[in-house]
């Protein structure tokens, strides 16, 4: 809508400075001779309440309704229901375009309107499954990210039976929606203190704590400072994997080895330490661990973790292994030790039985289709070499050591063999043109954003690339909002709503909100006439 049209139906627009406090003479300037007042502002409703309480002393007559995190709706019986089913602009996650979208149509169409904007309205309404025609977009498919191939966060975590853990932040959380026994997550410096007060009305007596290196010299030291002081029985379990994984593998800031956090965690006044690791033989005499501290190895894990909930007080497990991704990285430099064997699974032997997953939790070990079912077989290219495979009980799995993987032969491909890639159409771009690229971590979809951005800038034209790569080191879901334009004031949302990604359909474009863009079918761009 532009000025001429929000004249006519009577639409102000106040952006507000300063949310906190708010400058009354303005706001009420704004407010005088209106009827409705929509308030959009991310999380709580600070902005909403301070404009409430300007108004709430005018005269009914001249007060304006004032709306943002909640609507009025009518009942049966011409009563309110409950706010809760009411969100208009919802405090939790995200405003997204399309939400502040909904909540402006769902207004405007209480006043008379153009007929244009009547139309985009009813547009919105269908986008959001509602009215004749609507068609919904379903989630069919969810990706959840996982721990990399050889993580020690697969071991780790693992707790035994009949016992619990509360997760850590960064990749602890991810044991949330694992086989884990793990739930609740804190912020940084909180881990496990949930367990000081739930502690004296719950039947457990003990509980887990996940929390990694990164975040023990951040702050997790607090946290464990304050169970110590409370005297509950509760068990750290502090990852040592040499990394701040979460961002990118950078080393840990300061100086934090193994040993010094065992003094200095006896120094707090833990009850009792051990160490559990892949490499127990680099624990020797002369490594400088705090005195009466215990050394095994990671395969003891359950044993330890069970004779640790036994244990009164504040207890701590220290896992030390390196971070599988840093281990690849350092491998490729010639940084650190490369075993000469790898794991195969024989197809023929294998019964697709799982164990080697359960145990492992590791992707590398991936599905075989056969003629004789569903198998197992080993990722050699995502291959840590992590070996917690070969702890299921299996006859299909060979070690072969000294060996090295076969190099694919190269093949020449001659210009004729593919047929030509025909010049696309380039659609028009009066309205902001949105591609919206989606895919999994690793796969080029920040890339293929990064792409199209450069494309754009260089031919002089307005551009927004955003990215949403969340847990994409651990093969999570990512997107890259594209959005290209004549001119950057074109564009005014960095991010696509829904149903404003183009399809390109044969027969011609389809402009953003299409039937294919709305069911969540958008078309390829361009799509090659052999398929």
């Amino acid at each position: 809508m532009d000025d001429a049209t929000c004249s006519q139906i009577g639409i102000r627009l106040y952006k507000v400075g300063c949310v906190w406090p708010l400058e009354a003479q303005g706001a009420q300037e704004f407010a005088r001779g209106l009827e409705e007042i929509l308030v959009v502002e991310e999380k709580r409703q600070i902005l909403e309440y301070a404009i409430k309480e300007e108004l709430c002393n005018w005269p009914d007559a001249q007060r304006p309704g004032v709306y943002g995190k909640f609507d009025e709706k009518d009942g049966a019986g011409g009563e309110w229901s409950a706010p809760m089913d009411n969100w208009l602009l919802p405090a939790h996650y995200e405003l997204s375009p399309a939400i502040i979208a909904k909540a402006i149509a769902t207004h405007l169409e209480k006043f008379d309107l153009p007929a244009d904007v009547r139309a985009h309205c009813d547009a919105h309404r269908r986008d959001r499954g509602e009215g004749e025609g609507a068609r919904a977009a379903a989630v069919e498919a969810e990706r959840k990210p996982w721990f990399c191939s050889g993580c020690p966060h697969n071991t780790s975590t693992n707790v035994p039976e009949g016992s619990r853990t509360m997760a850590g932040i960064g990749y602890h959380y991810m044991t949330v929606w694992m086989d884990r026994n793990t739930s609740t997550f804190s912020q940084m410096g909180g881990e496990g203190v949930a367990w000081v007060d739930q502690s004296p009305f719950s039947n457990d007596k003990h509980v887990f704590a996940n929390l990694g290196d990164g975040t023990y010299f951040h702050s997790g030291l607090l946290a464990i400072r304050a169970a110590i002081a409370a005297k509950v029985n509760i068990t750290y379990k502090i990852l040592y994997n040499d990394a701040v994984a979460m961002t990118g593998g950078q080393p840990v800031d300061g100086v934090l080895t193994v040993p010094q956090i065992t003094h200095q965690l006896a120094a707090e006044g833990a009850t009792k330490i051990v160490i559990v690791t892949d490499q127990p033989e680099k624990y020797d005499a002369n490594v400088g661990l705090a005195p009466g501290i215990e050394v095994h190895h990671r395969d003891e894990l359950d044993d330890i973790q069970r004779q640790l909930r036994e244990v009164q007080g504040t207890s701590i497990l220290i896992y030390d292994q390196t971070c599988a991704t840093e281990k690849r990285r350092r491998r490729k430099r010639g940084t650190y030790p490369d075993p000469a064997k790898r794991v195969v699974i024989n197809e023929a032997v294998c019964e697709g039985c799982g164990d080697c997953s359960v145990k492992s939790n590791c992707l590398s070990v991936e599905p075989l289709e056969t003629e004789y079912g569903t198998k197992r077989q080993i990722n050699q290219s995502t291959c840590n070499k992590d070996y917690s495979c070969l702890n299921g009980f299996c006859p299909s799995f060979v070690t072969v050591e000294g060996g090295q993987l076969k190099k694919p032969k190269a093949t020449s491909v001659s210009d004729d063999a593919m047929p030509p890639v025909p010049t696309p159409e380039l659609p028009d771009i009066a309205r902001p043109y949105g591609v919206l690229v989606t895919g999994g971590g690793g796969t080029g979809v920040v890339t293929i954003g990064a792409l199209l951005g450069i494309a754009a800038h260089l031919e002089q034209k307005g551009v927004t690339v955003l990215d949403v790569t969340g847990l994409a080191q651990k093969r999570g879901a990512v997107m890259s909002h594209v959005q290209i334009a004549n001119r950057p004031t074109d564009i005014h949302a960095t991010r696509i709503a829904m149903g404003e990604a183009r399809s390109e359909r044969r027969g011609g474009n389809s402009r953003g909100g299409g039937p294919a863009c709305r069911a969540g079918r958008c078309q390829p761009l361009h799509r090659r006439p052999d398929g």
